[in-house]
């Protein structure tokens, strides 16, 4: 098998560590590992299949001459913004986490389970986007069910983990349940929350918009559209959980008038799509949670129910660890069905 070259933009961060991580993991065929980082970080190490790997700071030049067929960025939009044309004209592909480039027109926005056939439009910009977290394991859930009876409109309720904010968000929600153990909670103030996490829970995730929702919701929103080349309607609401990792989300998907849904043949369809679990037996306490889905590259399904007073409405629960399977690990699976596309 050919090796490829991997570049990693904001190695140091919770994604970038994921990617490292999974990248390992998935056993992806990597030749040389470059970390990249701010100033500060430059000089460290991080440590990749046995080896110490030396993090280097990104610069404009820090691509050209090194060979670099990938390049991972996961540091933010403003970084992907300046730094990623810098990558794909050195002659990377850029696969970008950030939403920065998922609405361009030019820019596939990818989940390999769903939109494969989209990563061949890559060479128009050089860069595939990622969706955001929350979009990619809804669209998972969405895409075979559309394929059974054709979607008119999903409104979702997310259930959003601390770590959704980076190493900041997990870390303070651990800062307040220790000081809330400690019985000085009310001493606490809250940095990377509007409100306090621990013990409560936030319907505000990311910046307002004019039309009264958030642009956390319109990310949804948009990004579902596009990546399942549909129209249908889409309504989100966006909540912050005093969970550490994992996303969870209450999704209601509304069919055609003329459609009868069959929760069993709806289930049946969802068990055989790919990288998708089932787990859906209530009355044995069998349905997915966070600490079903964290460290795990699968995305979780139960609860699945026909409504009570339209045919055409179907319930259901999605899990997953929006670090892997919302952003690390979809990245890696852009990047082997690119190689299986260059390679075939």
């Amino acid at each position: 098998m050919s090796k490829y070259n991997v570049a990693i933009v904001g190695a140091t961060g919770a994604v970038g560590e994921e990617l490292a991580r999974v990248l390992e993991d998935l056993d992806f065929p990597v030749g040389e590992l470059l970390p990249l980082a701010s100033a500060r970080s430059a000089g460290g190490q991080i440590e990749f299949k046995g080896k110490q790997c030396r993090i280097e700071e990104l610069t404009e030049t820090v691509f050209d001459g090194r060979d670099i067929d990938i390049a991972f960025f996961s540091a933010g939009g403003s970084i992907s913004a300046k730094y990623a044309k810098h990558a794909v004209d050195a002659g990377a592909v850029v696969i970008d986490n950030t939403s920065h480039f998922r609405m361009d027109p030019n820019v596939p926005l990818v989940v390999p389970e769903v939109n494969p056939e989209d990563i061949a439009l890559w060479r128009e910009a050089g860069i595939i986007a990622n969706p955001n977290c929350s979009t990619i394991q809804m669209v998972q859930l969405l895409k075979p069910l559309h394929d059974l009876y054709g979607i008119k409109r999903v409104d979702v309720s997310t259930y959003q983990a601390a770590s959704g904010a980076g190493k900041e968000g997990m870390e303070e929600l651990v800062r307040e349940m220790e000081a809330f153990f400690k019985f000085k909670l009310d001493e606490y103030k809250p940095e990377a929350f509007a409100h306090q996490i621990a013990l409560n829970v936030i319907p505000h995730i990311d910046v307002p918009q004019p039309n009264g929702y958030t642009k956390e919701e319109m990310k949804m929103i948009d990004e579902t559209n596009k990546i399942m080349h549909s129209d249908f309607a889409v309504s989100a609401t966006c909540v912050r959980v005093p969970v550490l990792r994992s996303h969870s989300e209450s999704i209601t998907i509304t069919f055609g008038d003329d459609v009868t849904v069959d929760a069993d043949k709806s289930r049946e369809v969802l068990e055989n799509f790919e990288n998708v679990v089932v787990m859906d037996d209530i009355e044995n306490n069998i349905y997915p949670m966070p600490i079903t889905s964290t460290d795990t590259d699968l995305t979780y399904v139960g609860r699945i129910r026909k409504d009570l007073f339209s045919d055409n409405i179907l319930h259901i629960w999605g899990v997953a660890d929006q670090i892997r399977v919302g952003a690390a690990t979809n990245s890696i699976r852009i990047a082997q069905k690119w190689i299986e596309q260059q390679e075939a």
